[in-house]
C-alpha cells in the first residue's frame, strides 16, 4: 500500500493517550450573532426579560446590551471543543463544575483555551481512560466570560 492509497479520517478526535497532563489547546473563534440569540432563548424558553425586553434592560438592569444566556455561551464552548477534541473518541461525559465570570453578548466572539488537569485510565472498563480539562471561554478582548471542568471518559488507542 502506497501513501496516496491510505485515507485519512479528517475530524477525528483525540484518544486518551493524546491528553498528557498539561497539554494546552485553543479552539476557533465563533461570533455569538443575534439569530443565536434568538434561536436558543426560543428553544429553551430561557424568556427571562434580561434576554428579550431591550427596554427593561436600558432602564433596569446593572448589565447594558444585548446580553446572551451563560447557557448559550456554554454550549458554544461545548460545540467547539467537541468536534475537535472527542469526535469519535468521547465514550461519556460524566462530571463538570462550571464557574461564570462575566457575561456575553451578541457579537462577541468567544474561543476556548483548554488545558489536560487530570488524565488516568479507568479501573473498569479496559481500553479507556478518565480526562478533566480546565475549559477557559475567552472573548476576543481577552476577557474571561466562564471557566468549566469537564470529565469525559474517551478511547484509548487501538481499542
Amino acid at each position: 500500500m502506497t501513501q496516496k492509497d491510505v485515507v485519512t479520517q479528517l475530524g477525528q478526535g483525540f484518544y486518551f493517550e493524546d491528553f498528557p497532563v498539561g497539554r494546552r489547546f485553543r479552539t476557533v473563534g465563533r461570533t455569538i450573532t443575534e439569530p443565536d440569540a434568538c434561536a436558543f432563548i426560543n428553544l429553551t424558553h430561557m424568556t427571562e426579560s434580561l434576554f428579550i425586553d431591550m427596554d427593561y434592560v436600558k432602564a433596569e438592569s446593572p448589565i447594558k446590551g444585548r446580553v446572551v444566556p451563560g447557557a448559550l455561551t456554554y454550549a458554544f464552548a461545548e460545540g467547539l471543543c467537541i468536534c475537535d477534541t472527542a469526535q469519535f473518541t468521547g465514550v461519556a461525559f460524566l462530571n463538570m463544575e462550571l464557574d461564570m465570570k462575566g457575561p456575553a453578548f451578541v457579537g462577541d466572539t468567544i474561543h476556548v483555551e483548554i488545558e489536560v488537569i487530570e488524565a488516568r485510565l479507568t479501573k473498569s472498563n479496559p481500553g479507556r481512560g478518565l480526562v478533566r480539562t480546565r475549559n477557559t471561554v475567552v472573548k476576543a478582548d481577552g476577557s474571561v466570560v466562564l471557566v468549566y471542568t469537564p470529565l469525559r471518559m474517551i478511547r484509548c488507542r487501538g481499542r
